[in-house]
């Protein structure tokens, strides 16, 4: 007995693609997935951030901090990232603590939220993660260019790899989608009755 292997528009490929949770079948659904996945655990640290910020006084945070770069600093007063966090902490207050957890609770929950649902396969997370990355890139490109900052520029450019696989994706999920849709409205081919067969 033979056996094929299922091209890309095949109904057996669109079969594993329509199940209960994404399946990647190529290099480029693979690094789709580990995107999304790497956006999901981006999302679960901005919502615990947000939780913190609610939950622990701007004193102790800040004391927390001043500890993880204290040795950092003492070997590099100028490094980058412990100045950058110390002045980030320098400016909580209790506006600013309100304004940061929220934001950092609604990122969190809309990527996480949007991140099961591309994982679980739902068509509709499609457009949504677009639109939502798109709007964080469009921010992320003002800040930017108010202050240019080599972490934020990678960020945006790894968000807009992400919109163009999920891009990707939601035109094949629409087509294989649209196939099978086709194949279930085609009609049966008609059987052949006892009274309908011909005399011999």
């Amino acid at each position: 007995m033979s056996s094929t292997t299922p091209t890309a528009g095949s109904p057996a490929l669109r079969t594993r693609r329509a199940g209960s949770g994404f399946r990647p079948h190529g290099w480029l659904d693979r690094v789709f997935e580990i995107g999304i996945v790497l956006k999901g655990l981006n999302g679960l640290s901005e919502l615990v951030g947000g939780l913190l910020l609610l939950l622990v006084s701007p004193e102790r945070i800040k004391g927390w901090v001043r500890q993880l770069t204290q040795g950092e600093l003492s070997e590099d007063p100028h490094d980058f990232i412990a100045t950058h966090l110390l002045h980030t902490t320098d400016k909580l207050n209790g506006s600013a603590v309100e304004f940061g957890a929220a934001y950092l609770l609604i990122h969190g929950v809309v990527k996480i939220v949007l991140v099961v649902a591309l994982l679980r396969n739902k068509i509709w997370a499609y457009p949504w993660m677009i639109g939502v990355l798109g709007a964080f890139i469009v921010y992320q490109v003002y800040k930017i260019t108010l202050q240019p900052s080599a972490g934020l520029i990678a960020l945006t450019v790894f968000d807009a790899l992400i919109v163009a696989l999920t891009v990707r994706e939601w035109r094949v999920q629409r087509r294989d989608r649209a196939a099978r849709s086709e194949t279930t409205d085609e009609p049966a081919a008609p059987t052949v009755g006892a009274g309908d067969r011909p005399a011999g």
